[in-house]
């Protein structure tokens, strides 16, 4: 990794993986000194716009030279705290520094908006904190350090949630506290009874050292607190009662950001430990992981769309969307197969792209008209002509249609199901994405088909630093599903190297 690195001074390839999650967090500490809205925003959105670079040049160096060890403070691994990268992480890296570096131009405006001018400078602080505990989950070879920054990334994401436009955010916040701290709870006992059986916490020496353990108990025990915890941070249906009330309540900023990366790496750090630590065809004595996780996929998928019709505030009805989308990426997890891991890894950075689109533009809708309600929205779509056809766009790939990036990771999950004889699951893919259709279509018709009100009279499209951003994901949404060589191909050699490392991590 080191070749194009001068021999004398600061050798930044090699340090970038540390650089990753320190610079953010340093930028936090700068940004708490502030106390100025607008310093804060600006250190925030250089340090935004840095992040993907680093990322890529990350994930260039693991295509060229392999997965990159990265031993902390000089302590080298299994003792100390590595940091390894390979294509799995480096592509979740990037797609969290991506959203990142688009989220932020479009943060001005609604945070001057929503949050109160003294707390401008905490918001950008507990935004950096957050996006550094992202990098860092992901980033990090080790299972406490990665327990570490889920806890980094958590508690600032309360704070952040807690800022929202009214009361409900607190009790919002208030309810994700509780989830996420049993949940964290949960993993970190998973993970004391590992290390209890091997005397190791990094990944790379748990999966080898695990093959040792005579016992299965100990095992399936250890795995299914490090699941369901893993799962509350996930949303996972049936434990995503936290995530409708903090994405509606939460600032707009927060709800677009979380939404689009929050969620992902821990369904990350769970497929690291399905498939590095553990054997993802792990059954101990008739338990079968793989038929559990797709049973929740399918409910989620289809009871998590049936409330999501049901909801008058549309950002309710794309949160309950957003658990329903996490069936897809699990259930892709589920199939143990390249192309259902493939699926899930794409649609994973894809749905990234869909929903952050969707809440951009529900944020330019409360911006205008104070409200997202269906009742409320009656004709907006002649107001805010630009806003509501971008929606309508990142809807059409939400739904699959041909074209778009949804259909693109849709089609990798119904071939992993017949690839594996479940024909069944291909069909239920495509009926749940019928549903879609239907919740989609209600913002549709009462944005289009229904005269406006007063209030939406006065109604405009939202300014240039809000439109831009909305206007990257929703090209994004059709331009990879056009061609979807650079994020399938990323996927593939993604899950490439996770199946690889099955039963024996990453080497």
């Amino acid at each position: 990794m080191s070749d194009a690195v001068g021999q004398a001074g600061f050798d930044f390839i090699e340090h970038l993986p540390a650089l990753q999650v320190a610079i953010p967090m340093l930028g936090a500490a700068v940004v708490a000194m502030t106390r100025k809205g607008q310093i804060a925003w600006l250190i925030a959105i250089l340090i935004s716009f840095a992040m993907p670079l680093f990322s890529i040049l990350l994930l260039h160096e693991v295509f060229a030279h392999g997965v990159i060890s990265y031993a902390m403070g000089g302590w080298e691994p299994p003792y100390g705290i590595e940091y390894r990268i390979d294509v799995a992480n480096a592509f979740v890296l990037v797609i969290v520094s991506l959203m990142a570096a688009i989220t932020l131009p479009y943060a001005k405006r609604v945070v001057e908006l929503e949050i109160a001018p003294h707390n401008h400078s905490w918001f950008y602080t507990m935004y950096l904190l957050c996006l550094c505990g992202l990098l860092g989950i992901a980033i990090t070879g080790d299972a406490f350090n990665a327990f570490v920054f889920l806890e980094v990334s958590s508690l600032s994401t309360y704070a952040m949630i807690a800022m929202g436009r009214d009361r409900r955010a607190l009790v919002a916040a208030y309810q994700y506290l509780i989830m996420g701290t049993i949940g964290a709870t949960l993993y970190v006992i998973g993970v004391g009874i590992l290390y209890a059986m091997t005397g190791t916490l990094n990944f790379a020496d748990l999966a080898v050292r695990l093959q040792d353990v005579s016992s299965d108990a100990p095992l399936l025990v250890a795995l299914s607190f490090i699941t369901v915890g893993l799962s509350l941070k996930v949303a996972l249906f049936p434990l995503h009662k936290w995530l409708p009330n903090a994405y509606a309540y939460a600032p707009t900023m927060a709800t677009v950001f979380l939404a689009s990366t929050a969620t992902k790496v821990a369904i990350y750090l769970l497929v690291r430990f399905i498939y590095s630590v553990y054997d993802p065809s792990i059954k101990f004595d008739g338990y079968s992981a793989a038929v559990v996780f797709i049973g929740l996929s399918i409910a989620a998928m289809f009871i998590a769309s049936f409330v999501a019709c049901l909801q008058r505030n549309v950002e309710r009805m794309l949160a309950f969307s957003s658990v329903a989308q996490i069936g897809y990426i699990t259930l892709g997890i589920s199939f143990g197969v390249k192309t259902g891991l493939t699926g899930g890894l794409v649609h994973l950075v894809n749905h990234a792209f869909m929903k952050g689109a969707l809440f951009m533009c529900t944020g330019a809708i409360m911006m205008r008209l104070g409200s997202v309600k269906l009742d409320d929205m009656a004709g907006v779509g002649r107001k805010m002509p630009i806003t509501m056809a971008l929606f309508t766009a990142a809807g059409l790939s939400l739904i699959g249609v041909p074209g778009t990036v949804g259909f693109v990771s849709k089609w990798y999950l119904a071939l992993a199901a017949f690839e594996t004889g479940q024909a069944w699951l291909a069909f239920a893919i495509m009926g749940s994405s019928l549903i879609a259709v239907v919740y989609v279509g209600r913002v549709i018709e009462v944005a289009y088909l229904r005269e406006p009100s007063a209030k939406v009279m006065m109604a405009k499209d939202p300014p240039l630093s809000m439109m831009i951003p909305t206007v990257i994901l929703v090209v994004a949404c059709y331009y990879f599903g056009i061609d979807a060589g650079l994020t399938s191909q990323t996927a593939e050699r993604a899950a490439d190297a996770l199946l690889s490392s099955a039963g024996g991590a990453a080497q």
